[in-house]
């Protein structure tokens, strides 16, 4: 389903001479039933399918090339396709990435062909779920899709990127939907109680504006669970004495279930959710953090994983500004590993608040990176003669002296080269403790170029 069509009447002839109520089944599901038939009917995803949007564009000129469409439930995703299926001139192939075969898929493939050879017409392969075929299956697309042979639709919860080969990513247009807004759903479920022909409006539905927001809301962008929800409530809420039915809040609350968080472990929730907490620690944010855990958590994610995250941001995004960030979350990790679920929230709540609210610095990171950069980038400095391994006989012959201990003198700093040449990585920064750590650099780099300057003269 998609936030679906809010402006067309319900009479409107669609593509290949359908009406609009002769292609649903009254015993269908409402949100089945109220599907949009073409693109004036399809309301939103306008960051898509807007007016001049490419996706809009390429329908209306019936120039689909292959395409992957990808985003949570209820959508839109299979509507898109059948709207595409009804406006395209091309043969519509529907098949299922959980129901159908290689055999199958090879079939599509075959009678494609021969329909071009035959007549010319092009075909239009559609393959729901398309996450769920493996990679033979989905190498089996790769040679028509190349050729052009047929024009694919694929349709998937997850995103293409994690889930699908990188030869048929590469081979295809992606187009991500999103969520559907609570006022769309609101106005959907408005034209579903006034629409005769494919929603309730031959019966006396009412319903109450915050019981159709509470629909929208707990449905959590989804419109087809929304349009259910609605049908259930109408169905299930008792007439009046005239025979008229009237939704309130309290039978709307009743009608709609709380909602599975919407949460994959291995696709791009899982990728998302992880980011946005990470995000959330590095920007200060400790709610959004919470808030990010708590939908990790209650999805089913593992906790070693999340423990794993709090220790890299630790060193990557606190760092030397709060030294104490690490020890506390590998202490945390170590905590989860012996506690175990549901106790073992409560230190990953400890160390991500801990995190979230240390001063931030990323100098240590960043430095090494620096660092390495120049090693792959060929630069090899030769390890001065002084810090050389001078343990063996003939060391001093080779020049391998000069050392000088550091503890040997005041405040255990002696002002000596560590590298054949001045190359500097780490950059303290003002913040935390790291403000501590930049002035005994500088008080030490200050000597040093003192006892450089006196080598020289």
């Amino acid at each position: 389903m998609a936030d679906l069509f809010l402006n067309t009447p319900t009479s409107e002839k669609v593509a290949k001479g359908a009406s609009s109520n002769d292609t649903r089944s009254a015993n269908a599901p409402l949100a089945e039933r109220m599907r949009p038939l073409s693109l004036s009917e399809y309301t939103g995803q306008s960051h898509i399918l807007g007016p001049g949007k490419l996706l809009r564009r390429a329908i209306e000129a019936d120039r689909i090339t292959s395409i992957l469409l990808f985003g949570p439930p209820g959508t839109g995703k299979t509507s898109l396709a059948r709207i595409i299926a009804l406006s395209t001139n091309a043969h519509f192939e529907p098949l299922s990435g959980v129901e159908n075969s290689v055999a199958d898929i090879r079939r599509a493939l075959n009678s494609a062909a021969e329909r071009e050879r035959a007549n010319g017409n092009r075909t239009l392969v559609f393959i729901d779920e398309i996450h769920r075929l493996n990679k033979a299956q989905q190498d089996v697309l790769l040679p028509d899709v190349e050729k052009g042979a047929i024009r694919l639709i694929g349709a998937t919860t997850h995103n293409p990127y994690f889930v699908l080969t990188s030869a048929l990513v590469s081979r295809s247009q992606v187009f991500q939907l999103e969520p559907i807004d609570v006022d769309c759903l609101v106005a959907l479920q408005k034209r579903a109680l006034a629409d005769k022909d494919r929603g309730l409006g031959a019966q006396q539905i009412s319903a109450d504006t915050n019981a159709l927001e509470h629909l929208a809301i707990q449905s959590e962008g989804d419109a087809r669970k929304t349009l259910n929800a609605l049908e259930l409530a109408a169905l299930t809420t008792p007439p009046s004495a005239n025979g008229s039915v009237h939704i309130t809040l309290e039978q709307a609350q009743e009608s709609i279930q709380r909602k599975a968080v919407v949460y994959d472990r291995d696709g791009s929730q899982h990728y998302d959710t992880i980011s946005a907490l990470i995000k959330s620690v590095r920007g200060c944010d400790p709610d959004a953090a919470l808030y990010w855990l708590a939908r990790m958590l209650v999805g089913g994610e593992d906790i070693r994983f999340l423990a794993r995250r709090l220790v890299i941001l630790a060193s990557e995004d606190v760092g030397m500004a709060d030294p104490q960030a690490l020890p506390l979350t590998v202490a945390a990790q170590q905590a989860v590993e012996f506690i175990g679920l549901p106790e073992a929230q409560i230190p990953l709540a400890h160390a991500t608040v801990y995190l979230a609210t240390a001063p931030k610095s990323n100098r240590a990171y960043a430095g090494i990176l620096a660092a390495k950069s120049d090693v792959e980038s060929g630069v090899t400095l030769p390890v001065p003669l002084h810090l050389r391994d001078g343990k063996f006989a003939g060391a001093k012959q080779l020049g391998y002296s000069g050392y000088q201990y550091s503890h040997d003198f005041d405040g255990a700093y002696v002002p000596q080269a560590y590298l054949s040449e001045g190359r500097r990585y780490y950059d303290p920064s003002e913040n935390g403790a790291e403000r501590r750590v930049k002035e005994r650099l500088e008080y030490w780099r200050a000597l040093f170029e003192e006892a450089q300057a006196k080598t020289k003269s």
